[in-house]
């Protein structure tokens, strides 16, 4: 009888769910991640889809993605980045500069003429939010900090060589700092966000736009466009712009220690870095559509480039002095991000050449 009664409290025990027994289930979960890029994009295909695929992989597919490219959860992508911030879905990959003066402190990578490798550049933009701008995005879970390839010119009727050339002409830019320093070219700036680039070419709203090679075919500008103009690298990289992708807090919260672990993972320094140098290698096949199109491509010369720096240094001027006023040592800042660019510069330049990777990295920054 005895016998018989532990028999079924074991039982029980089990029929419950004894906590013992419970633990031994693995959780599995389902993100959305949601972004304004094109499906047939570079950054979709190469860096967003790959680093899904290789959590899942890591996870042994616990992890899992419902995947929106183009906005398809609704939107504009300026909001994406509270989509995220207020749990509307799981992780973006967006543009801090679509939300102007928001995000000020890193605003500084995108100031004219700060770098040339998007790699390396990537890493100084993670290691400086880490140290000198820790609670820029303290509203998510921050997963990669990043920046594209040299930005240039891409005009509809108008080959730009110098300066002078930009003056009258309606160009779009994509952040505050970047539309500044098209007015101290000359042009006529217009903010707006990278998928209405394509109508507002059509219509005639811009005559060019500033972009990197890399984002050209999935807006169709060496369609719309005839004349580009990209500057030689020994004079440096007209521009950058930043990026982030980042997670709601409290689902990242959620998740049970071990699926933690394969976000943080494939989160940080050197998912950034994957993230930059996947995008600047983009530019190859970019550049090459327009060379397919027929259309012109000038090399602004180093010596040439020092005008555009001339102008354009106003643009610097004013950031740190916006920071100086919101309580932050502009100049330091400036100082920083230079240095961290510098630093992660020499780091890639003395590295040896290493075979081409399909999947993003898994060290944890």
């Amino acid at each position: 009888m005895i016998q018989r009664r532990t028999l079924l409290q074991s039982g029980a025990a089990v029929a419950f769910g004894a906590p013992a027994l419970v633990g031994l289930a693995q959780q599995s979960v389902t993100l959305k991640f949601h972004t304004f890029m094109a499906p047939q994009s570079n950054v979709w295909l190469n860096m967003h889809k790959a680093w899904m695929d290789k959590v899942t992989k890591d996870s042994d597919g616990r992890i899992k993605f419902e995947a929106y490219p183009a906005m398809q959860l609704g939107g504009t992508p300026v909001q994406l980045f509270d989509q995220a911030r207020d749990g509307v879905v799981d992780i973006v990959w967006t543009l801090p500069g679509n939300t102007p003066g928001r995000f000020p402190r890193i605003e500084v990578f995108e100031l004219p003429f700060m770098m040339n490798n998007a790699e390396a550049t990537s890493k100084a933009f993670w290691e400086y939010t880490q140290t000198a701008a820790k609670d820029e995005f303290k509203d998510v879970q921050v997963l990669a900090l990043q920046v594209h390839g040299p930005g240039m010119f891409h005009m509809r009727n108008k080959q730009v060589k110098t300066a002078a050339d930009l003056v009258g002409s309606k160009v779009r830019g994509p952040t505050r700092q970047i539309t500044k320093m098209l007015s101290y070219l000359g042009a006529s700036p217009v903010g707006m966000p990278l998928p209405q680039i394509p109508d507002a070419l059509s219509k005639g709203v811009i005559d060019g736009c500033v972009i990197p090679w890399e984002v050209v075919p999935s807006v169709k500008v060496h369609e719309l466009t005839k004349f580009h103009s990209e500057f030689d690298p020994a004079g440096g990289a007209l521009y950058t712009t930043t990026f982030v992708m980042a997670m709601n807090k409290a689902k990242y919260a959620s998740l049970p220690p071990d699926l933690k672990a394969i976000i943080d993972k494939n989160s940080g320094l050197e998912t950034s870095a994957w993230l930059g140098k996947v995008q600047q290698t983009g530019d190859i096949a970019g550049r090459e559509s327009a060379v397919k199109q027929g259309n012109s491509i000038y090399t602004i010369p180093a010596a040439e480039a020092q005008e555009f720096k001339r102008k354009a240094r106003l643009v610097e001027v004013e950031w740190m002095q916006d920071m100086d006023k919101r309580g932050f040592n502009g100049k330091q800042l400036l100082e920083t991000a230079k240095g961290l660019i510098e630093k992660h510069g020499k780091v890639a330049a003395a590295a040896p050449a290493a075979p081409a990777k399909t999947a993003a990295p898994a060290k944890k920054g």
